[in-house]
C-alpha cells in the first residue's frame, strides 16, 4: 500500500498526473482504517495550512492505500495436519513451524489471533505458542548473565488473556525461571516499573544520566555470549531454591496485551533493565521458541499436541516457583508520589489535588486504576469519569486516543459532569491523550505541543523527537519556544530510539512523541507511558491553577493548526509490491521537482519518504508525504 497526505486550503486532489502503480483515486470522505491483510501500503498525510479569516473546521484523517492481494486465510494460517509425537520436528515441518513463529512478530513485540468468533482470522497466537515464547525468554534472560531469572508478567483485560498467562508462566517456568510472579491485571509501563522499583534500574525518574546507564546495559546484553542450543543442562537448567530470590529485582518483566486491537487478539510486550526489547530481540525470541518446539516435537496449532505437552510440563512445575503478587498498588503509590512531589503544595502536600475535578475515560481497559488508586487518594473528584471497569469486549469505544468515538466519549464526560481535565487511556496505558475544560480534544499534534511547552518550561532549548506526519505549526510553535524540532520516522520505537541516539551524541532531547499518543521522557527511561504522560499534564494543570495562569489549553494559543489534515492509503495491485513502491516513491519525487506544481517543494530532511512543503500564499503553508508504513503483521508501503 501507498500513501499521501496532502493539504490545501481549496485544493482537492482526484490523481496524481506523472505516477504509475497507483490504480484508484483518492476518494472523498474515505474513512481511516486499517487491515492487517493487505501487504504493502503507502501512506501519506496531509495537513493544511491556517486559513486567514476562515473559519476552521475540526480536523480529521482519511487513508487511500495501496497492496498486494493478500494471501488467503487458509494459505496464511492454515490449521496443521495433526501427527503423533513422533520426535523432533526436522525438514519441510520445520520450515512451517519456523514461519509460523516469525508470522507473530509485530516489530518490537509479538500479535496475533488468540481466540476464535471472527470470520477468517484463525488463531494464531495458540497457548502452544505461547509457552514455547515463554521458555524461550527464559533462555534468552541466561544467556545475557541472568542465570536465575526473576519474571515478572502482567496483562490487559483481554479475554484470552488469563489463558495465555498461565502458558507464558509454565514456559518461563520450563525455561529456567527461577521465580514467576504473576501480577494479574496491569499495564505495560507497570510492568517496566516492576523491574524500577525492585532496584534493578539504578536511576529513576528526574535522572538525566538514565539514558547512560540504559545504551550501556543493552550494549552489554547484545554482546554476551550466545545462546548453548545444544547444551541438554542448559536446555533443563536447575535453579536456586525460590527462597533465595526474595528481595531481588526482577530481571525480566512481560506485558499481555494487544493495545488497541479487537478482543480476539493479544500479544506480548518484553522488558529487561535495558528497557524494552528492540526487533532483532524478538526475532531470536522466535527462533529459540520455534527450536523448543521442534526440539519437543510439538505441533502449533495442534491442540491435542499443545495441551499434552503443557500438562506434563505443568504437573513438573515446582509450586513455590510461582506467585500471584498484585502490583499495580504499588505503581499507584510511585505514581500519587511522583504528583505530590511534582505540584509540592505547602497547604496540602499529600493531598495536592483536593477541589480538582478529574474523569478518566479507561475504555473498559486496564486505565481505570488511575481514577481509583491515583487521584481520588490525592483528594481529586473523579466522579464523572466512564469506562473504568476493566472488559475485554470493550463494549464502549475502542479503547484508543487515535479514535475519534474515544475522544467523543472523554470529552463528553468532561463537559457532563463539569470536569476541570479529562485524561483517556489506550488499553495497556502506554498512550494517552487530554481533554481540558471545555470539552476540547488535546491528542495528536496538539498534545505533543502541551507535553513540549512543559518540557521546555523546565529544559530550555533541548529538542524534541516526533515521528513524520507531525504538523507545520507544531515545528513553528516548538520553534518559538526556543526549542528544537526533530521529525523523524513514524513507529514510537523509532522516535524513542532517534531520542535515545541523540543524547549519547551529546544532544540533550528531553521529549519523544509521536502523534499516536506513544510519548516518552528522558526523565522517564526513556519509556512511552500514558499514565507518566497523564501525571505530567496533571501537575501542569495544578501549577498553572494555583498562578491563576489559566486552563492547559492556554498553553497552545500559539500553535497553529490545519485546516484540515487528510491521510490516504491506497493499494497497490501488482505481486511485487516492494518493486512497485519504491517505483511509486521515486516518481513521486521527480514529479515534485519537476516543477509541474509551482508551489511544491521537497522538505530539506527526508528520514522516511518524501514530505513535500506547499506554498498556499498569503503566508499559508501546506505539506504532503508519502511514505512506507508497515501495518499488522504484514510490511506495507
Amino acid at each position: 500500500m501507498f500513501a499521501l497526505a496532502a493539504g490545501a486550503v481549496c485544493w482537492r486532489p482526484a490523481k496524481l498526473h506523472g505516477i504509475t502503480g497507483c490504480t484508484r483515486t483518492f476518494p472523498p470522505g474515505c474513512v481511516r482504517a486499517r487491515n492487517s491483510q493487505l501487504p504493502y501500503v503507502y501512506e501519506s498525510s496531509v495537513a493544511l495550512g491556517p486559513g486567514v479569516g476562515t473559519s476552521r473546521p475540526k480536523p480529521y484523517s482519511v487513508i487511500a492505500v495501496a497492496s498486494a492481494p493478500s494471501a488467503s486465510p487458509a494459505s496464511s494460517a492454515s490449521q496443521p495436519q495433526r501427527r503423533p509425537p513422533i520426535g523432533p520436528i526436522t525438514g519441510a515441518a520445520l520450515g512451517e513451524l519456523v514461519a509460523r513463529f516469525k508470522r507473530l512478530q509485530n516489530g518490537s513485540d509479538i500479535r496475533g489471533v488468540a481466540l476464535e468468533g471472527v470470520p477468517n482470522e484463525p488463531i494464531t497466537l495458540s497457548v502452544g505458542a505461547v509457552f514455547f515464547i515463554g521458555l524461550a525468554f527464559a533462555r534468552y534472560l541466561r544467556s545475557k548473565g541472568h542465570f536465575a531469572p526473576k519474571v515478572s508478567v502482567g496483562r490487559d483485560p483481554r479475554l484470552s488473556g488469563p489463558l495465555l498467562e498461565s502458558a507464558f508462566a509454565a514456559g518461563l517456568l520450563k525455561g529456567g525461571a527461577a521465580v514467576v510472579h504473576l501480577f494479574g491485571l496491569a499495564t505495560t509501563p507497570a510492568m517496566f516499573y516492576s523491574i524500577v522499583l525492585s532496584g534493578a534500574a539504578n536511576n529513576g525518574p528526574a535522572s538525566p544520566a538514565f539514558f547512560t546507564t540504559a545504551v550501556s546495559v543493552a550494549s552489554a546484553a547484545r554482546s554476551a555470549a550466545p545462546l548453548r542450543q545444544d547444551d541438554d543442562e542448559y536446555l533443563s537448567p536447575t535453579a536456586p531454591p525460590a527462597v533465595e530470590l526474595e528481595g531481588q529485582p526482577y530481571t525480566g518483566a512481560v506485558m499481555i496485551t494487544a493495545s488497541h486491537l479487537p478482543y480476539n487478539a493479544n500479544g506480548l510486550k518484553f522488558f529487561t533493565s535495558a528497557g524494552g526489547l528492540d526487533k532483532p530481540d524478538i526475532s531470536e525470541l522466535l527462533q529459540l521458541a520455534a527450536m523448543a518446539a521442534a526440539h519437543a516435537g510439538v505441533v502449533i496449532g495442534d491442540p491435542v499436541s499443545e495441551q499434552s505437552h503443557l500438562l506434563s510440563c505443568a504437573l513438573a512445575t515446582e509450586p513455590s516457583r510461582l506467585a500471584r503478587v498484585p502490583f499495580l498498588p504499588t505503581y499507584a503509590a510511585a505514581l500519587r508520589d511522583l504528583i505530590k512531589r511534582g505540584v509540592n503544595s505547602s497547604a496540602n502536600y499529600h493531598f495536592p489535588l483536593l477541589g480538582c475535578h478529574v474523569v478518566v475515560d479507561a475504555g473498559n481497559g486496564a486505565g481505570g486504576f488511575f481514577a481509583e488508586q491515583v487521584l481520588a487518594p490525592l483528594g481529586a473528584d473523579v466522579s464523572g469519569s466512564v469506562f473504568l471497569d476493566p472488559d475485554g469486549t470493550f463494549p464502549n469505544h475502542p479503547p484508543n486516543p487515535e479514535h475519534p468515538a474515544a475522544m467523543a466519549a472523554g470529552a463528553e464526560a468532561v463537559r457532563t459532569s463539569g470536569a476541570e481535565l479529562g485524561i483517556v487511556f489506550d488499553t495497556d496505558v502506554d498512550r494517552s491523550a487530554i481533554v481540558d475544560s471545555t470539552g476540547r480534544e488535546i491528542n495528536s499534534n496538539r498534545f505533543i505541543a502541551l507535553m513540549a511547552a512543559v518540557v521546555l518550561r523546565q529544559h530550555p532549548g533541548t529538542t524534541i523527537v516526533t515521528d513524520s506526519v507531525t504538523s507545520n505549526g507544531l515545528t513553528d510553535f516548538i520553534e518559538q519556544l526556543g526549542g528544537k524540532h526533530m521529525r523523524y520516522k513514524r513507529g514510537y520505537k523509532n522516535v524513542i530510539s532517534a531520542g535515545v541516539n541523540l543524547n549519547a551524541a551529546g544532544e540533550d532531547c528531553q521529549l519523544m512523541m509521536e502523534t499516536s499518543g506513544h510519548g516518552a521522557l528522558k526523565e522517564n527511561y526513556f519509556l512511552d507511558d500514558g499514565a507518566y504522560l497523564a501525571v505530567k499534564a496533571v501537575i501542569e494543570h495544578m501549577r498553572r491553577r494555583q498562578e491563576g495562569l489559566g486552563g492547559l489549553s492556554q498553553l497552545l494559543a500559539d500553535l497553529k493548526e490545519p485546516v484540515e489534515s487528510r491521510e490516504w492509503r491506497i493499494r497497490i495491485q501488482d505481486s511485487d509490491f516492494k518493486a512497485v513502491g519504491a517505483k511509486v516513491l521515486e516518481q513521486f519525487r521527480t514529479l515534485v521537482e519537476s516543477g509541474v506544481y509551482s508551489n511544491w517543494s521537497l522538505a530539506p530532511v527526508n528520514h522516511e519518504g518524501w514530505r513535500v512543503n506547499v506554498d498556499e500564499g498569503d503566508g499559508r503553508r501546506g505539506w504532503a508525504l508519502l511514505r512506507q508504513v508497515c501495518i499488522g503483521q504484514v510490511v506495507h508501503k
